[in-house]
C-alpha cells in the first residue's frame, strides 16, 4: 500500500487514539520508523490532539508537550513501556445506550400511535352506534304515532280508492273531526316521479264541487312509515289526492287524480 493511501486509510488516527490491536500497533510503529512520511503524519495528528485539547484544558499546552517530547528525545536510553492500547468502551456503552434508546422511543410512538388510532376508531363506532339508536328511537317513535291514530275510536276512517290515472292506487284518511286533525296513511301510493308531490284536497260537494287544499306529502320517500300529517278541516264531505308539480297547485289537477273517497 503506497504511503498516501496508508494515511488516508484512517489506521494513524486509530493509532494515535490508542484504538488499535497489539498487533495493528506495532505495524504502524514500524512503518513510522522506516517511513518519514507516516511519521510526520503521526506527528501531525498528536499535534491536532493536543491543540485540540488545550482549548479544555490550558494548563496542558503544544509548548508543554513540546517539552517533554524533546527530554525524551534527548535521553535516548530512557526506556519506553509499551501500554496495551486501550479501546473507548465507555463510548461503545453510549452508542449502545443512544441506540436502545432510539427503539425504545420508536416502540412507544408505535404502541401511541395504536392507541391513537384505537381511541379514534372507538369514538368513530360510538358515533355510528348513536346515529342508530336514534334513527330507531325515530322509527318507534313513528311507529307508535301510526298506531295511536289507527287505534283511536275517535279517528273516522275514509278510504280512498284509484281512480283512472292510477287505478291500482289507494290510501286513508284518519279524521277526528272533533280536533278536526286529519292524517293520511299513503302507503297504497307509488313513489312520485321526480319533480312531482302528492296534495291532499278536502271537499265540499254541496251546492257544489269545492275543494281546499290541505297539505303535501313532502318527503315522501323519506317517511318510511307513510303516514303524513296535514291541516285541519272542519266540513269535509270527501278527500282526494292528486298528483301535482313540486310545490302543489292551486287547484286539483283532474287528469293526475290518484285516489278518492267520501266520508
Amino acid at each position: 500500500m503506497e504511503n498516501k493511501e496508508y494515511i488516508e486509510s484512517g489506521i494513524l488516527e486509530l493509532y494515535v487514539y490508542g484504538l488499535l490491536s497489539e498487533t495493528e500497533n506495532e505495524e504502524v510503529t514500524t512503518m513510522a520508523k522506516n517511513n518519514p512520511d507516516i511519521n510526520a503524519e503521526i506527528i501531525a495528528i498528536e499535534k491536532a490532539i493536543v491543540s485540540l485539547s488545550s482549548s479544555f484544558s490550558p494548563f496542558h499546552s503544544v509548548e508543554i508537550y513540546e517539552k517533554i517530547k524533546a527530554k525524551l528525545e534527548l535521553n535516548p536510553t530512557t526506556k519506553v513501556i509499551e501500554m496495551e492500547p486501550t479501546r473507548n468502551w465507555a463510548q461503545y456503552v453510549g452508542w449502545a445506550a443512544a441506540i436502545l434508546l432510539l427503539v425504545g422511543i420508536g416502540f412507544q410512538y408505535n404502541k401511541l400511535e395504536q392507541t391513537s388510532n384505537q381511541v379514534v376508531n372507538a369514538t368513530t363506532e360510538k358515533i355510528k352506534i348513536e346515529q342508530e339508536l336514534n334513527q330507531l328511537e325515530l322509527k318507534n317513535k313513528a311507529s307508535e304515532t301510526s298506531l295511536a291514530i289507527v287505534r283511536d275510536i275517535k279517528n273516522t276512517v275514509v278510504p280512498l280508492g284509484g281512480q283512472d290515472a292510477a287505478p291500482e292506487s289507494s290510501a286513508k284518511v284518519y279524521w277526528n273531526k272533533e280536533t278536526q286533525v286529519v292524517y293520511i296513511d299513503a302507503a297504497g301510493l307509488p313513489e312520485p316521479p321526480k319533480g312531482m308531490v302528492y296534495q291532499i284536497w278536502s271537499l265540499k260537494l254541496q251546492p257544489q264541487l269545492t275543494p281546499t287544499s290541505i297539505g303535501l306529502l313532502s318527503d315522501f320517500t323519506a317517511n318510511e312509515a307513510k303516514i303524513f300529517a296535514v291541516d285541519k278541516t272542519a266540513d269535509a264531505e270527501a278527500f282526494a289526492i292528486t298528483l301535482e308539480p313540486a310545490g302543489g297547485s292551486l287547484s286539483p289537477t283532474m287528469e293526475q287524480l290518484y285516489t278518492l273517497g267520501k266520508v
